[in-house]
Formats: C-alpha cells, structure tokens, sequence
C-alpha cells in the first residue's frame, strides 16, 4: 500500500520538526509538507495532496479551526487531526464539529501519534472511548445544542443503524461492532456509510457529537483500546 501522506501545520518550528521526525521512520507514513499558519493551508493542500492534515488550533494568523472548517468544507477534502492541550477543549469541540476527526496532544507518545494518523487515514476516529467520553462530557455540559434537532435526524436510521450510531458514539472500531452486533466488518462499514450520508456528516466522530446532542449516549463498556 502506497504510505499516508500527512500535511504538518503548526506555528512553532520545533513542533514541526519533531512531527517530521517522529512520523518519518518507516514506510506507512510520508510527511509531504508543512505550514506554519492556517493562511497556507489551501496553497499546502492543493501542493501536496496529502491525507491527513496534522492541524495546531491556536496559530497567530488564521487559527486551526478556521482553517479545519474551511478545508473540511472543499471535495475530497483530507482528514485533519487537532493538535492541541487539554486547556483548549472548547477549541476541541467546535473541530469536531466542523469535521476533524480526532484530536492529539502535543504530549502524545510517538507510537500513539503515528497511530492516530493511520487509524484517522484509513475512516476511523483518532479518540480512544475514554477520551471520547471525557471531552463531551467536560466541554458540552455547558454547550450542548437544542435535542431536538439531533433526535430528528437520528430518527433518518433504520433500527440497525441506530444501533452502528450508538455504537461509534461509545467508540467502538468497526471490527467491535461487528463482534457486537453479530455482522460483518465489511457490512459494519456500509452501515457507517449509509449513517454517514442520512445524516449528511463527515466523519464517526461527528455520529458521536450528534448521539450525545439527542441524549442517548451511554457510557457502555470500555474497549481494549483504553
């Protein structure tokens, strides 16, 4: 398989050249390109083409989330990966809204990194269940939106969507839900598909965000992954 190619943006130098350094030691991952503001974002995508854009939230210029909303928004857009710190989980939240699929701190491992972006790269959520859990909870306590509006379009799914729904807002990779729901990896992934459009979203973490909006994200059980 051809490598994942990623798109560092990041105000700081050093966290720039760490990145590189870190995602480039063998052959799954090539850093294509860097930025050093959300301004060049655009011209550093159009230029490199990668598939994942590691993206700092707070930059002097044009900020990550400007920038994720904006890029989130073109076809066959990237997927983008927040870097940041838990100080900014407000920050955090209105990424995921926008369309980022998960989310970094500058802290993480080498390993966990190189892994985010693979994981992120191939359709799956960069946000352990724990983590997931932990974000929504702290930060849309005070922010979650009207429920309303998120029943009505759950109520778009058939009852084995519903249940893939349910399943991807408590964090469960495609290979756990299909051990849960008794099917197949390759029909758990064309139920996401068929979720992903009904409910004209982006991206699992978004399926997440708007479970957790119509009130019906339970806490389930915790995965290997935590």
């Amino acid at each position: 398989m051809s490598p994942v190619r990623v798109l560092i943006v990041d105000d700081d130098p050093l966290v720039r050249a760490g990145l590189s350094m870190i995602l480039s030691g063998d052959d799954e991952v090539r850093v294509v390109g860097q930025a050093g503001d959300g301004s060049e974002v655009p011209a550093a995508v159009a230029e490199h083409r990668p598939d994942v854009v590691l993206m700092d939230i707070r930059m002097p210029g044009v900020d990550g989330l400007t920038a994720t909303e904006l890029l989130r928004q073109r076809p066959e857009a990237p997927e983008v990966l927040v870097l940041t710190t838990f100080d900014a989980d407000e920050f955090v939240l209105r990424a995921l809204r926008v369309g980022a699929s998960g989310f970094l701190l500058k802290d993480t491992p080498p390993g966990q990194i190189k892994a985010a972006v693979l994981r992120v790269a191939h359709g799956e959520a960069a946000l352990s269940p724990s983590v997931t859990r932990q974000l929504i909870a702290h930060v849309a306590a005070g922010s979650r939106p009207e429920p309303g509006r998120a029943t009505e379009l759950l109520g778009r799914l058939s009852a084995r969507e519903t249940e893939v729904a349910l399943l991807i807002a408590r964090g469960r990779s495609n290979a756990e839900i299909s051990t849960e729901l008794y099917m197949s990896v390759a029909t758990v992934k064309a139920h996401v598909s068929r979720v992903l459009t009904k409910l004209d979203l982006n991206n699992r973490v978004q399926v997440a965000l708007l479970v957790h909006d119509a009130g019906l994200a339970g806490p389930g059980r915790h995965s290997k992954s935590e």
